[in-house]
């Protein structure tokens, strides 16, 4: 293996990863917008560019020259490093999930995916714990009880919502005999998962709801109760960044609900283009992202220690229920 295969090709898979997670995200919060505003029976952004397309780039230079403002009490270097520690980790999970079967240029073998290893479902769930560390640490640093109390939520809530999600993912894993993401693609080549495993999807869209602060689940940073929670003291481009972080969460997790259930990039004639077959994984995110959004239009938040409950006496007994039942089917008919 040479130093083109490397270093040179997986930096620019990387460099083009992460240009389209940011330009997601910015547009994300267009089609969001829009999407809840028509819910609600509003336009949505109609000002900025004709449809209002050009919102994005206007929000973006409002919080960059937005006046910085730093509290004297805060611990400086952890206050300023801590939305890109929330950022990197959204960022470094899309690493080993891949967008397309391999295909042949220039002489060389291309892999759709940064990194195919062979634990690339352990690596998400781990990574994905590492951006907690940029709630909590910002929440801590920033010495606000408010912003200490939602770093403090958000903990308690990824360590409650994580069990039911792990438990899905071992469903998964026991149905498909693999963690690696291109097993589990291929093993949904005739049926997706969501139809062997209804429960075990269920289980896991609703932890990944939970894993992202999405609402209903956005507890750390409920207005109404803790001002804005972990980020009250956060402005201008730090808070920009956090909320960065948010959306790159929920673009990510739609993209491993449809990788993990949704067949991934497979669908009709995929086989005939790795344009194709972005396209089929993008049009599955894309329905997952509506349902994100369609949830977050219409379900209020509930009180905090409910959601806690939810998570510990009812997503938890049915996941170990759907795990246990799975593996008694796939023991019996292998």
């Amino acid at each position: 293996m040479d130093w083109i295969d490397a270093l040179l090709i997986p930096a620019i898979k990387s460099l083009v990863v992460i240009v389209v997670l940011l330009l997601a995200f910015a547009y994300m919060t267009y089609v969001e917008r829009k999407l809840v505003g028509r819910f609600v029976r509003r336009y949505g952004p109609n000002r900025a560019g004709p449809f209002g397309l050009l919102q994005p780039i206007a929000d973006a230079f409002k919080a960059i020259f937005k006046e910085e403002v730093i509290p004297t009490e805060v611990d400086k270097w952890l206050y300023v490093i801590c939305p890109g520690i929330a950022v990197a980790g959204s960022l470094i999970v899309f690493g080993v999930i891949p967008v397309g079967d391999s295909f042949m240029a220039w002489g060389r073998k291309i892999t759709m995916v940064v990194a195919d290893v062979n634990v690339g479902v352990l690596y998400v769930v781990a990574m994905a714990g590492l951006g907690l560390y940029g709630i909590f640490l910002g929440g801590w640093a920033s010495n606000n009880n408010f912003s200490l109390l939602g770093a403090l939520r958000s903990t308690a809530q990824v360590i409650t919502y994580e069990l039911p999600m792990g438990l899905a993912i071992a469903s998964i894993a026991t149905i498909t005999g693999s963690l690696r993401f291109g097993d589990i693609i291929a093993a949904q080549k005739t049926l997706p998962l969501i139809i062997l495993q209804p429960v075990g999807f269920l289980v896991y869209f609703i932890s990944g709801m939970a894993e992202i602060n999405r609402s209903p689940f956005d507890m750390p940073e409920t207005e109404n109760e803790l001002v804005s929670g972990y980020s009250t003291e956060y402005g201008g481009i730090k808070f920009a960044i956090y909320f960065m972080a948010e959306y790159i969460n929920m673009i990510v997790m739609s993209i491993l609900v449809a990788t993990l259930f949704l067949g991934g990039w497979q669908g009709p004639f995929a086989h005939l283009s790795p344009l194709l077959q972005l396209v089929w994984l993008v049009v599955k995110a894309a329905v997952v992202l509506f349902v994100f959004i369609w949830v977050r239009a219409s379900i209020p938040r509930v009180r905090y220690d409910k959601w806690m409950k939810f998570g510990w006496k009812f997503l938890v007994p049915l996941g170990l229920a759907n795990l246990a039942v799975t593996a008694v089917v796939v023991a019996l008919v292998a």
